[in-house]
């Protein structure tokens, strides 16, 4: 059974202009995953519903000021990611997330190198087969969603938007208020905290 095509954006804006319940009914169907996930990629799943929840107001009362000047999906993505990114600061005062700081902490421990800069303890050579037999172990999956959890605000959205959701780098970048630079920066030290978890975990068998 294929889907309805989604209405263009006109279509869209003026059936809920209208207070149209079946336009409303298309466009929370084909939207609301999408917004959850976006979401949860800024503030977690704790208040993840709420913020969308409170999207939907936002884009029902804001909708007579909509310019058009982006698409109607990058306009309703954009609260939704202004609303979670206020929650979160209601949240956490100390986390400045409007101000997407980066995390000048060290990519590898100091401790790896000797006095002379030389690998004191080299990264393990994987055999061939190893990281498909990891990648089918549940433990090392769980280990993955903790370590995702506990990434800096930032780079934990970051990589969600780009590798769950695979929005293009030039909307990350808008939806967060950061450079592409930024989110190249970002998305290197999240992957480098994943490869250091996988590695303690193929040396030590936990995370």
């Amino acid at each position: 059974m294929s889907h309805k095509p989604l209405p263009d954006d006109e279509q869209l804006i003026s059936g809920l202009l209208k207070k149209d319940q079946a336009t409303y009914l298309i466009v929370v169907k084909h939207y609301q995953h999408t917004m959850v996930n976006l979401a949860r990629s800024i503030i977690g799943d704790a208040f993840a519903e709420e913020v969308v929840q409170e999207s939907w107001l936002s884009m029902a009362k804001g909708l007579d000021k909509f310019e058009r000047r982006s698409s109607f999906k990058t306009w309703l993505m954009r609260i939704v990611a202004n609303a979670a990114k206020s929650r979160l600061r209601r949240e956490s005062r100390q986390l400045h997330l409007g101000e997407y700081t980066l995390d000048n902490s060290p990519l590898i421990n100091p401790q790896r190198f000797n006095s002379r800069g030389h690998w004191e303890s080299p990264p393990n050579r994987w055999e061939s087969d190893d990281p498909e037999a990891l990648l089918s172990s549940q433990q090392l999956g769980d280990c993955l969603d903790k370590t995702i959890e506990k990434l800096p605000h930032q780079q934990r959205a970051a990589l969600n938007m780009y590798e769950q959701q695979e929005l293009p780098s030039r909307e990350i970048c808008n939806l967060l208020e950061i450079s592409e630079s930024n989110l190249r920066v970002l998305l290197h030290r999240a992957r480098n905290r994943i490869r250091n978890m996988i590695e303690i975990f193929h040396q030590e068998g936990t995370c």
